[in-house]
């Protein structure tokens, strides 16, 4: 495919499009992909064995179990919207995207994406209602509930990134047919435009300040409300409270920081080198998925436990009394 370099006097607007990520180690790129296919790989297996355990294990059928599973549905989506493109970009030369691919890569991205924060609200309502509210919890946080919770997060996700994507597709690209990163996001295709964009950039930064805003306020003030819940009940019941809300917070913190971080590297476009751009996002769409299985995985006991079942590591007496007890419960 040709590729085109910036020309004023180009005024036929590009449909098809290079995605050339880490472009300043261009003999080198090839030397990415086993690193990339590692992590995908990681992400692959691990996201869908803790998919699978929640899904046959009967001890994780609670709503908090069912909602971390989502969590892992919505890491192993993201990264398999771009990275098998990704990866063979970097294997075979295959670097090439249509204008139409990449604005229908971007959307997925970005609902998924948008509906990954509103997972992880709806994972501190869970834990709100389960300790500021145990009495009422089995009467609020009920399966319907929880369904239709979760149609009206996937609703504001979609009507929050469509007019972005929409805007996008109305726009002519004329200065070049390279994009920068390895995978099409909406600032790195407006720099291929010509014409004014600041309305559609202005957009962007709204919506995804509307995003992290409120997102990340609702979740401080409900951690905020279950911390000082927490210091009015027993020792022991505090410290599992707290326990059981440290994964969620550390999930959280990792999201919204990446966030933030990539989102502010975009802004200093002109003093940052762009692999750094680059690495940035690599960090915001793979870091969460990467290490979420492992910090579940490994922080909460009953998903550990799971995973030692299915392994068939040994447990001790009174984690399978535990466990047995557990089973019998949700049984009943």
């Amino acid at each position: 495919m040709e590729i085109f370099i910036a020309n004023s006097n180009v005024s036929a607007s590009h449909t098809n499009f290079l995605l050339f990520g880490f472009s300043s180690i261009t003999e080198y790129r090839s030397l990415l992909f086993f690193p990339f296919l590692l992590i995908y790989t990681h992400i692959l297996i691990s996201n869908s064995v803790m998919i699978y355990r929640i899904l046959v294990d009967p001890t994780l059928q609670s709503p908090m179990y069912l909602l971390i599973g989502l969590l892992f549905l919505v890491n192993l989506s993201c990264t398999t919207t771009f990275m098998p493109k990704f990866l063979l970009g970097l294997a075979f030369d295959l670097n090439q995207i249509t204008l139409t691919g990449c604005l229908v890569q971007m959307w997925f991205i970005y609902v998924i994406v948008t509906f990954e924060s509103t997972v992880i609200l709806l994972m501190a309502l869970d834990r709100y209602v389960a300790i500021c509210k145990p009495l009422r919890y089995n009467d609020i946080i009920t399966d319907r509930f929880l369904h239709q919770l979760t149609l009206v997060c996937l609703a504001r996700s979609v009507l929050l990134m469509t007019p972005i994507v929409y805007l996008d597709s109305r726009v002519k690209f004329c200065s070049s047919n390279v994009i920068l990163n390895f995978v099409c996001e909406n600032m790195g295709l407006l720099k291929l435009a010509c014409g004014d964009i600041s309305k559609i950039q202005a957009i962007g930064l709204i919506v995804r300040m509307l995003i992290t805003v409120v997102d990340g306020s609702l979740l401080l003030i409900s951690y905020l409300t279950i911390l000082h819940t927490a210091m009015f009940v027993l020792k022991q019941s505090r410290n599992k409270a707290l326990h059981t809300c440290s994964s969620h917070i550390m999930v959280a913190l990792m999201i919204y920081a990446s966030s933030v971080l990539s989102a502010l590297i975009y802004r200093l476009e002109t003093s940052v080198a762009v692999d750094i751009q680059n690495l940035t996002s690599a960090i915001y769409f793979l870091l969460p998925a990467t290490i979420n299985p492992i910090i579940y995985g490994v922080r909460v006991r009953e998903i550990r436990l799971s995973l030692q079942k299915m392994f068939g590591f040994k447990m001790s007496g009174g984690e399978i009394v535990q466990t047995t007890r557990q089973v019998g419960q949700i049984n009943n």
